[in-house]
């Protein structure tokens, strides 16, 4: 199942145009595939890398281990996070940029050029913009002199607007352990904040 998209007549061509999009495939290892969700109204915002293998073969952002350990950050079942109304998905690069020497290699920078600005001028409900991963980060924030566990540590400068978050990779398990407080401490306080815009029904017990 691809993800879903909510947007308005005026939106439309875009959304058509970016999924059919080929302007990196002499790049890529694979088809062009953009794998995005774009939610109009969506009050949250989450910005990440790009897609992996497995999102790029099911057409859903996150449909892997690190999708499953993000949601229980997140504390919403599947049924919310690929809802549209609720969520806009929408990584740095839209289609999987292949494989490098210590895991996927960087997003491509032509999606963002084309497509960023754009897509993000049509949003008009945002309330709270996730940045995950570093990439992330680097374009949103404006590449800030903190390095990543510094901005996830600092992360009451920016709340309840925004939030860094490190990649929920299962590579980035140990990078985690060592800061117990992350799920201690941070991720109790996105749930309350998710919780508070989607409504208790579309979060886990």
């Amino acid at each position: 199942m691809a993800s879903k998209h909510a947007y308005s007549r005026s939106t439309a061509p875009l959304i058509r145009q970016i999924q059919s999009c080929n302007a990196c495939a002499a790049h890529l290892p694979l088809d062009p595939k953009p794998v995005f969700q774009f939610g109009i109204d969506a009050p949250i915002l989450l910005i990440s890398q790009a897609p992996g293998t497995a999102a790029h073969r099911s057409g859903m952002p996150f449909d892997d281990p690190s999708g499953e350990r993000l949601r229980r950050w997140l504390g919403v079942r599947s049924e919310s996070f690929y809802n549209p109304a609720h969520f806009s998905l929408l990584p740095m690069a839209f289609c999987y940029p292949g494989k490098g020497k210590g895991g996927d290699l960087p997003p491509r920078p032509e999606c963002a050029k084309l497509w960023r600005s754009q897509l993000l001028a049509q949003l008009s409900n945002v309330q709270l913009t996730l940045l995950v991963g570093a990439h992330a980060v680097n374009w949103h924030l404006h590449k800030p002199k903190q390095n990543l566990g510094d901005l996830v540590a600092d992360w009451h400068r920016r709340w309840p607007d925004t939030v860094v978050l490190p990649h929920p990779s299962p590579r980035n398990t140990y990078w985690l352990r060592r800061r117990p407080w992350i799920e201690d401490t941070l991720v109790p306080m996105v749930r309350e904040r998710v919780a508070d815009l989607l409504g208790s029904s579309n979060i886990t017990p």
